[in-house]
């Protein structure tokens, strides 16, 4: 969102109005000012100021780093300008406003919440940005309050009509008909009274637990006898769907008119059912982030399985870290919130209703087609369909004759790794598969494979990271399912999340034994895979082979000192080894060859190897580097960084995949894999990242970075103070080129001419 009106004061809270800018469309536009905002005293955070800590690294500056959560911060600000553009299908844009929301829910829930606890213990440390960590608390407060109104502004001012235009309301209960409203009144007491349990608040009855970002009702009630007042909570069902359709007219002309009316204002408008000889005097809707991050140490645990499956318990009664209120609420009921559930003025948010925006997903799940992004199917990789069998690729066949490099969503999932798989499960020849899992889904062709596999003798090995974040519960569950079936689970290294997606698949073959491989960027999961972009390698070279054997064989047993061919593995060994392939590339440039180092990942927030690359700005290295969320590298800096550009997608597909190209182009080595440029996956994940050998596969690697960093494809720009800046369209005003439409077009017609050729 590139231009964001001024932060409104963050140690006091600010009804919504107060200090908005008039003309959303202008403030969420332009350029960011995210990276300053005020601090309580309004004197600007210097964002970017020159620290005591991190040092600095020879002869580079110590202001050298951007901080990491602001960047965040502005990352879901791009987010929010798609659901700004009205160039975008409308109903993907109020998509693009319930992933906002469940973004920040989880920033709020794991970052804001490990930052607090931190501080309350001791712990925190100056980030290498240079903010203190009370300061940087404060700024996150203060550009979040500025980011959730402006979500407020975006859906009422501009989504919310735009979707009127099209006969799709959001309406209050009291605008309804009085047919309609007897209609939903029938409802209400059918479907929702029965399930409602109303909560007093008194001597007798303490104030209630509140869930995290369940939705509520505070209500204010007066006995009708004594005059007394008293205070209730009411949840709103979270297994009801958020907004309520309201049943059309017979007879209605407008085929695809829908209305919807929010749950809680239909519980709001029958209180008097749930508090009969009460008089009902206010109510208004709140909710409540808390810390959900888990604090599991494997060390202390004899099962890992069981310690995690406690602390999943816990997490529910963490401590509040967001409190958000409609912007009406009175003081008295903002008061008794702020003392029952401890939070600080500055942890308080009032705004625009409905709160919880991220059930607009129900909006954008409406039928209609003209609204949304054009229907897309995934097609099979030519390089898998020219070797057919039974009507389906023939895997391994395929692999046999070439290695073959997918790109999801573009090529097929179900008809490459998810066949993969199954054709491995059900071959005879097959003795053996062993399979990282990170995220999956618990109803996952791939887990049946997996099961159907060592139900038939065969050894099926599943490394399983049941510490993946918010998928604790079904990793859990599905795990157990894998166990009782005869598979050797297993959870990976102590003190390391397995996060590398591979899978190894041992065959016996007429000359010997045959090691098939696939190595990705993404998980294996099905229904991600549709919306993810990822790359997966499928390669039955034998050094591969040999560098998962040992990959696995440190994964389920002792191999400490394994050794890799074509494979960087984290911790060991990957930061090291780009390390030494960016001082190739300044060594290249010293001698005045070519140097080159493009780079696309999700998150670039590593000193190390962010120091690197200025290292080779500075020696005259050419660096290019695709981000998409958090980038806390400084890019343009005359004398540090002239010679590097970041740039960032985000569209209809979540860019994924991890490349890392070194050398110019015809020269260039690339790399793949599951590992962002972050400590968590250089220091304290197992990853992997490997070796391209096939010239067809780097060309097209090398081919995918230069078209996401040319001034052609539409995408945001960072500048050198921190600030992004959104070019979309050219100097004659034309729409520049869309990177993801473009790749869905080229990827149909490649697969054409395979078909014809």
């Amino acid at each position: 969102m590139d231009d964001m009106t001024t932060p409104a004061r963050t140690d006091e809270t600010v009804p919504a109005g107060d200090g908005r800018d008039p003309n959303p469309i202008a403030a969420v536009s332009a350029s960011s000012s995210l990276q300053r905002p005020r601090a309580a005293n309004g004197r600007f955070v210097r964002l970017e100021s020159a620290a005591e800590t991190p040092p600095a690294a020879g002869d580079l500056p110590r202001d050298r780093f951007l901080d990491r959560e602001i960047s965040w911060l502005q990352f879901n600000e791009r987010v929010l300008q798609l659901a700004a553009d009205p160039d975008l299908p409308l109903l993907e844009r109020a998509r693009f406003l319930a992933i906002f929301a469940s973004n920040l829910d989880e920033f709020f829930m794991v970052r804001v919440a490990g930052l607090k606890r931190r501080v309350a213990t001791g712990l925190a440390v100056r980030s290498a940005s240079g903010l203190e960590p009370r300061e940087l608390l404060e700024s996150i407060h203060t550009v979040a309050a500025e980011l959730m109104r402006q979500h407020a502004d975006v859906f009422h001012d501009l989504v919310a009509p735009a979707l009127a235009q099209e006969q799709i309301q959001l309406v209050s209960f009291d605008d309804l008909s009085i047919e309609e409203r007897t209609d939903l009144s029938q409802w209400f007491g059918d479907q929702v009274f029965p399930v409602l349990t109303p909560l007093a608040v008194d001597p007798s009855h303490p104030f209630p637990y509140i869930s995290g970002l369940s939705l509520n009702l505070a209500v204010v009630l007066v006995n009708a006898k004594t005059g007394t007042e008293h205070f209730a909570r009411v949840k709103v069902p979270p297994l009801l769907p958020r907004f309520v359709e309201v049943p059309a007219d017979e007879g209605d002309e407008e085929l695809y008119a829908a209305r919807f009316v929010p749950l809680e204002e239909i519980i709001a408008a029958h209180l008097d059912m749930l508090f009969p000889g009460m008089a009902v005097r206010e109510h208004f809707t709140f909710r409540v982030t808390r810390n959900e991050d888990l604090e599991v140490e494997e060390d202390d645990a004899e099962n890992l399985l069981t310690a995690l499956e406690k602390e999943l318990t816990r997490r529910r009664f963490g401590p509040p870290v967001r409190l958000e209120v409609a912007q009406d609420m009175t003081d008295h009921v903002l008061k008794l919130l702020m003392r029952e559930l401890s939070v600080s003025p500055k942890e308080v948010f009032r705004l625009a209703t409905p709160l919880d925006l991220t059930g607009l997903n129900t909006v954008a799940d409406l039928d209609r087609t003209e609204l949304k992004y054009p229907a897309f199917v995934p097609r099979t990789h030519p390089d898998l369909a020219r070797v057919e069998s039974s009507k389906a690729a023939n895997i391994m066949a395929a692999v046999r004759t070439q290695d073959v490099l997918v790109q999801h969503p573009y090529d097929s999932f179900s008809t490459s790794v998810q066949a993969f798989i199954e054709q491995a499960a059900a071959d005879p020849k097959v003795l053996a598969i062993k399979q990282t899992l990170y995220r999956t889904s618990g109803d996952s062709p791939i887990i049946d494979a997996l099961i159907d596999a060592a139900e038939s003798g065969k050894q099926v090995l599943a490394v399983v990271e049941i510490k993946a974040r918010f998928d604790e519960q079904n990793n859990i569950e599905w795990a157990r399912k894998l166990e009782h079936a005869g598979v050797h689970v297993v959870y990976g290294v102590v003190g390391l999340k397995t996060h590398c997606k591979a899978s190894l698949v041992v065959r016996q073959e007429t000359d010997g034994l045959r090691r098939y491989c696939h190595l990705g960027t993404g998980n294996y999961h099905p229904k991600t895979a549709r919306l993810y972009e990822d790359f997966g390698l499928f390669t039955c070279d034998p050094k591969v082979g040999e560098d998962l054997t040992k990959l696995f064989n440190q994964l389920s047993g002792w191999a400490p000192r394994s050794k890799y061919k074509r494979l960087l593995v984290a911790p060991r060994s990957l930061r090291s080894g780009l390390l030494e392939c960016i001082d190739r590339q300044i060594e290249d440039a010293k001698n005045g060859r070519d140097a080159y180092v493009g780079i696309k990942v999700n998150s670039m927030v590593d000193e190390t190897v962010i120091d690197a690359l200025y290292r080779a700005s500075q020696a005259g290295v050419r660096v290019e580097v695709l981000v998409r969320g958090i980038c806390a590298l400084r890019p343009r800096v005359p004398g540090l960084s002239e010679n590097i550009e970041v740039r960032s997608i985000l569209g209809r597909f979540l860019e994924h995949s991890r490349v890392f190209v070194f050398g110019p182009e015809g020269e260039a080595g690339v790399y793949i894999g599951s590992a962002d440029m972050m400590h968590r996956n250089l220091d304290r994940r197992v990853e992997t990242l490997v070796r391209i050998a096939d010239q067809r596969h780097i060309d097209d690697l090398v081919e995918l970075i230069g078209r996401g960093m040319s001034d052609e494809t539409s995408s945001w720009h960072l500048t050198e103070e921190g600030r992004w800046h959104r070019h979309n369209r050219g100097p004659d005003g034309a729409p520049l080129t869309d990177l993801q439409s473009a790749l869905i077009s080229e990827h149909g017609r490649r697969r054409r001419r395979a078909r014809t050729s």
